[in-house]
């Protein structure tokens, strides 16, 4: 157990989210997460880093540098995952809090929600971002109109950032993430409303809007994902993999040219809800299950 971190509200979706530590973690012993900060005009999704002391049993000089605002009183759809570019920036998605009131949101500039945003260590914006010089645009803001994105990763092979997303009844979407592109949630999707009802005006394309590269109906329940770029299983270098909540499986992805070519689902017979996935230095995947399972998926020697 590790003390030292911030008051948390565990309800609904929310608790701790995402970590990672930072890429000169060797030196620095910085980490950095995640999660749903309670507050007295509702919870949000904070981002905090503090530093793992020497005997690993608590968290140092624990600071929020960012928090993806406006606060709302609901309890889901938080997002998030971070990302580290090649010069320690971070990258977080946000969700945009599910409710239909708030979740209009993802379309503002002037919002956190719905985004995928782009900060410094200190939480300050990465200058040159797509909407620095928009007016009453966040600097912070490098994509927008995200639904609820829990799964976000570098492909190694073009060097941009992919994500999935849960989409309402159906629609659950993969997308890579361009500077200043919008992705359409809730104009566009190709899911309906919990109640069966049209989402909008019911589209699922508009000029202007990005297209997922792959989407799924029924849904899988996206959650974390990564890409294989290992020899060790030589057949899957390249192939994008993704934990399944609702789809009790781990999806492979096989890609070409930036497109989805073919799936195949992993561990379904287990009946766990998968939560993480990664890679190691060795080439094995290691699979995190919602009820607390380890799985390390490796060659046959």
């Amino acid at each position: 157990k590790i003390t030292g971190l911030p008051k948390v509200n565990p309800d609904g979706q929310g608790g701790l989210l995402d970590v990672n530590i930072d890429p000169d973690f060797a030196k620095t012993r910085m980490i950095y997460w995640d999660y749903a900060e309670p507050g007295a005009s509702g919870n949000v999704l904070a981002v905090a880093r503090g530093k793992l002391s020497a005997d690993e049993t608590h968290i140092e000089n624990t600071t929020v540098i960012y928090r993806a605002e406006p606060a709302f009183s609901g309890t889901l759809q938080y997002g998030s995952r971070i990302l580290f570019d090649k010069d320690g920036n971070l990258f977080v998605s946000t969700g945009e809090r599910s409710d239909k009131k708030i979740r209009v949101q993802a379309q503002q500039l002037n919002s956190a929600l719905g985004k995928v945003i782009h900060i410094t260590k200190e939480g300050k914006p990465v200058p040159g971002g797509p909407f620095a010089n928009t007016p009453n645009a966040r600097p912070t803001i490098f994509a927008y109109e995200f639904r609820n994105t829990e799964g976000m990763a570098w492909n190694p092979t073009t060097n941009e950032i992919w994500e999935v997303e849960f989409g309402p009844k159906g629609g659950d979407e993969v997308n890579i993430v361009r500077a200043g592109k919008n992705y359409g949630w809730p104009v566009i999707t190709y899911g309906i409303e919990y109640s069966g009802e049209k989402v909008g005006d019911g589209i699922q394309q508009k000029e202007g809007m990005e297209q997922p590269i792959y989407y799924w109906d029924p849904v899988i329940s996206p959650s974390g994902m990564a890409f294989y770029n290992s020899d060790s299983i030589a057949e899957w270098k390249g192939n994008l993999f993704i934990a399944c909540l609702s789809g009790s499986h781990v999806t492979r992805l096989v890609i070409k040219d930036n497109k989805i070519v073919g799936e195949e689902w992993l561990l379904q017979d287990l009946g766990q809800r998968f939560r993480a996935v990664t890679q190691a230095s060795n080439g094995a995947l290691y699979v995190v299950s919602e009820q607390g399972r380890l799985y390390k998926v490796s060659k046959k020697s």
